[in-house]
């Protein structure tokens, strides 16, 4: 007997993914974490009306959701000052970039981004046969001058460019975007990965309008609104590239106590502003705590914060193994030299208490 005739392309990927999720740590190490700090989850969860929201439509569950996303995608048009004609909802950034990779890269395009930028966005390239160049990040930001620089020879059908960044935390102004765009090159597409920008400083989102043909912005109700679990991201981008995702999504792939949820989130900006102060206060207790080991946090845009362990990445990756022996789960960047540093989302006050008495026991083991 034979099994399933791969086709080429699929036999040569490496049998991998992108992140091993915490659970799956946890099953490895027959033990849950004390603290969950490396996924960049809100853990101060979402708005209670979200809750509601989904709990109302549980019992409705029996019926397919809306495979438009009407309701969500009004709102988010309104939110926005955009027309929903400029709005795609899917399952997360992931899945949209995942839609958006299948659109236009076919085996053999150039693809553009950054070595040790948001891998996940490689994974979907590499699935379609995308041709990945990586240039290496600039002061531990992502290089957006020159990765549109290298754009001009290259002529990429994606070029990928995360403002806030993940895992550095790094952010340029949304200034800066705006004075770049006209070097995309033509047929070239941004994506404009802005996940975390709920927790970036004011002006950090450029001003571009949605009809621009050369860029695509993706945001998601996983970080700020508390959702991840709930699989909701939306791109915003010019109507013929939102019209174009028809041909090739999962038009029933949108939960429908998701969608319910995700557009009574969007409505509470007072839970959103409480959680917004939450993740603030946690972030400079984590900064706090990695001082006093002699560690030094990095400016943080995001939910989480990015630590400079003084040493090279064999040495972050021992600290990161001693913390999660100790049932303390964070992460750290991949790639060197940011692989010198690790990631700490931001946590409750247990979590960050529990985070607080490990660290002085995983640095001691880890300097040996």
């Amino acid at each position: 007997m034979t099994g399933p005739r791969y086709p080429d392309l699929i036999a040569r990927l490496p049998e991998t993914v992108p992140f091993v999720g915490p659970e799956v740590q946890e099953r490895a190490r027959g033990a849950r974490f004390d603290a969950r700090l490396g996924a960049n989850e809100n853990v101060f969860g979402p708005s209670p009306r979200a809750i509601e929201a989904m709990r109302a439509e549980a019992a409705e569950i029996w019926k397919y959701a809306d495979s438009a996303s009407h309701d969500l995608r009004h709102a988010l048009a309104e939110e926005n000052g955009c027309r929903p004609e400029n709005i795609i909802v899917g399952e997360g950034i992931d899945g949209l970039l995942g839609y958006l990779t299948r659109l236009l890269v076919e085996e053999g395009d150039a693809v553009l981004t950054s070595d040790g930028a948001y891998p996940t966005f490689n994974y979907h390239v590499a699935g379609f046969g995308g041709v990945l160049t990586k240039l290496p990040y600039r002061e531990d930001h992502e290089d957006l001058h020159g990765l549109l620089a290298a754009a001009q020879d290259l002529r990429p059908k994606l070029i990928y460019f995360a403002n806030p960044d993940n895992p550095m935390a790094t952010w340029v102004s949304g200034d800066v975007i705006e004075a770049a765009l006209d070097k995309i090159p033509d047929g070239s597409v941004l994506i404009l990965d802005e996940a975390y920008i709920e927790f970036a400083p004011e002006g950090t989102a450029p001003r571009i309008d949605p009809e621009d043909p050369r860029v695509i912005r993706f945001r998601t109700f996983s970080k700020a609104y508390g959702m991840a679990g709930a699989r909701v991201g939306y791109g915003i981008a010019a109507t013929p590239l939102i019209r174009a995702f028809d041909k090739i999504r999962n038009h029933f792939g949108m939960n429908r106590a998701a969608q319910a949820g995700a557009l009574a989130a969007l409505k509470d900006k007072d839970w959103l502003n409480q959680t917004l102060a939450q993740v603030s206060t946690a972030k400079e207790q984590i900064a706090q705590i990695c001082r006093a080991q002699g560690l030094t946090p990095l400016p943080s845009a995001t939910n989480f914060v990015t630590v400079e362990c003084g040493q090279d990445g064999d040495f972050a990756r021992r600290l990161v193994s001693e913390l999660v022996a100790r049932g303390i789960f964070v992460r750290m960047p991949f790639v060197a030299p940011q692989d010198r540093c690790i990631r700490i989302s931001a946590g409750t006050a247990d979590e960050i208490a529990a985070f607080e008495a490990a660290l002085p026991k995983a640095l001691a083991a880890a300097r040996g």
